[in-house]
């Protein structure tokens, strides 16, 4: 099962949760927001500074197969995974690695400024709260 981790409190990352449950049809993901003890446990475990993290424009990260992929990397993991068309976006890999995690950076450095921000993390309803760590 693969895990996503995402800023609790940002909208866009919440909105991004949404999207993969609603097109998630087999229930391959798993859900932990950065702030909570299941993703600090996480980051923990493959040695990443939560601290750092927290200051870092990652916005979404994902657990799959042991490894923990970022950035640009991660969202295109995602897309493979939800299978479908969205499985399309993986020509977003013939782009440079660099020039796609610098517009993931881009995006992320600004989304609290274009989507806003929740002053708590966003709660799944009963249904969904056994996807969340």
């Amino acid at each position: 099962m693969a895990l996503i981790l995402f800023d609790g409190v940002c909208n866009l990352c919440n909105g991004f949760v949404q999207f993969v449950i609603r097109h998630d049809a087999a229930g391959r993901f798993r859900f932990a927001a950065l702030q909570s003890a299941a993703g600090q446990a996480v980051l923990a475990r493959h040695g990443f500074d939560a601290a750092a993290v927290a200051n870092e424009p990652d916005s979404v990260l994902l657990e799959l197969d042991g490894r923990l992929y970022s950035h640009s990397e991660a969202v295109l993991r995602i897309a493979r995974e939800l299978g479908g068309p969205w499985r399309l976006l993986r020509v977003g890999r013939l782009l440079p690695r660099r020039w796609r995690d610098a517009a993931y950076r881009f995006v992320a450095r600004h989304r609290y400024r274009w989507f806003g921000r929740q002053e708590s993390c966003w709660l799944p309803t009963p249904e969904l709260r056994a996807r969340f760590l």
